[in-house]
């Protein structure tokens, strides 16, 4: 077989997979069910037409979204105060070119300089914040309740439940401060999470045994909410889990001696990874992540993705506050990482394009222009990166005029597309 028929059979089971269907092997005649036998040739146009309907997003009950923006800002809340709540100090408003924005102003915490910490835009959000703040303690164990009270109601509805397991991995660096500290929830977690935050609920069959977390190897605070907590160790969290999770060596050849980049639980398909930004480093090398006392993989194209983040929460036995990419910009890194790999990650290529294609139709439909920004932003980067975000759109299993559009008008003058 070809490895365009051999793609596109491993792209129709994964499809299948999402709707519950079994697909044949080569020997196989018929679907479970009836129907046709798969075919070995690129997808037709009514097939093209069974993914765009079978893989429609299902927008949230307005009960459910309701519960979820309440629990978002206790959290959020709940967060500040735990960070802040042994020190004493003053908020403070800041004018700059795009509007207002206050800060934590504090001589507490490490060292006995006055110290700024950011909190967030002069809004409803960050004035509840800071109210509680000034509410003090007492108020805090009523927050917790509530927060387990949204959780359970959450739970009870039309919602995806993380799994037991994968909410207190996230947990667990939740608790430690990761997230306080820059760290970013990466991969299929956060997909979920950000279905979450748009109001939706993606296709079953997205589920995952791997947790990967990113951070810039130093501190960049983009609009992140900061913290006086200076550093974590991830290998400590992960110790603590009681998992049973060991490091995972990355030997090179050019390297005899490596860093634990990665965790797994031997025997089982568990794996906890820990990537960042090349920033010009050698793909070889692991880099320290100095404050979160841990190494990290650099991969290509983090940096585009880790530069613009928010809140979010996953609700599984219990609800966690993490930090994930924001939408648009998460959709089109999935088409840079489907185009870095190769022949042996069809599959996984496979799984980007359908994220990034469930994302885009959605956001084109609900947020237009969003995908727009965050393209032009990738594209401006070089040429190389608009090939292959030109080409992998291409090749999307729902088809988004709002990416395509965008993708023909930053091509070089000139050049016309071959028919």
């Amino acid at each position: 077989m070809d490895l365009p028929s051999y793609c596109h059979k491993k792209f129709e089971k994964l499809v299948a997979n999402l709707k519950g269907v079994a697909v044949p092997d080569n020997g196989s005649k018929r679907h479970r069910g009836g129907g046709t036998p798969a075919g070995e040739g690129p997808p037709d146009a009514g097939t093209r037409e069974d993914v765009r309907t079978n893989l429609r997003v299902t927008r949230l009950s307005m009960e459910t979204q309701t519960l979820l923006a309440e629990l978002l800002e206790h959290m959020r809340t709940a967060e500040f105060v735990k960070s802040f709540s042994d020190l004493k100090g003053t908020f403070t408003a800041r004018e700059r070119g795009d509007g207002v924005y206050w800060y934590f102003r504090t001589t507490g915490g490490v060292g006995s300089n006055v110290k700024d910490f950011y909190i967030g835009p002069d809004d409803d959000k960050t004035r509840a914040i800071m109210e509680s703040y000034q509410a003090g303690r007492p108020d805090a164990e009523a927050r917790a309740d509530r927060i387990r009270r949204l959780s359970a109601m959450l739970r009870g509805g039309d919602l995806i439940i993380t799994d037991t397991d994968s909410t207190r991995i996230i947990r667990g660096f939740a608790e430690a401060g990761v997230f306080r500290l820059g760290g970013i929830l990466v991969g299929t977690h956060a997909f979920a999470a950000i279905g979450t935050s748009l109001g939706v609920r993606w296709p079953s069959g997205l589920k995952t045994t791997d947790i990967d977390f990113s951070a810039f190897a130093k501190r960049i605070d983009l609009g992140i909410p900061q913290t006086p907590q200076t550093m974590a160790s991830m290998p400590r969290v992960i110790e603590a889990l009681e998992m049973g999770f060991v490091p995972s060596m990355r030997l090179s050849l050019k390297h005899r001696e490596s860093k634990a980049t990665s965790y797994t639980i031997p025997g089982a398909d568990w794996r906890i990874d820990l990537v960042t930004a090349t920033m010009g480093a050698n793909l070889d090398h692991p880099i320290e992540i100095p404050r979160l006392g841990a190494y990290a993989q650099p991969l290509p194209f983090m940096d585009y993705l880790l530069e613009r983040t928010m809140d979010a929460v996953i609700v599984g036995n219990t609800a966690v506050l993490v930090r994930v990419p924001e939408p648009a910009r998460f959709a089109v890194h999935k088409l840079l990482v489907a185009s870095n790999r190769g022949p042996q990650s069809a599959l996984k290529a496979d799984k980007d394009r359908l994220q990034s294609a469930l994302l885009m139709s959605h956001l084109e439909r609900e947020w237009p222009g969003n995908l727009t920004l965050a393209a032009e932003d990738a594209v401006s980067r070089g040429s190389s990166w608009a090939k292959r975000i030109r080409q992998e759109a291409e090749r999307l299993p729902i088809p988004c005029a709002e990416m395509n559009a965008t993708m023909a008008s930053s091509r070089p003058k000139g050049k016309t597309v071959q028919t």
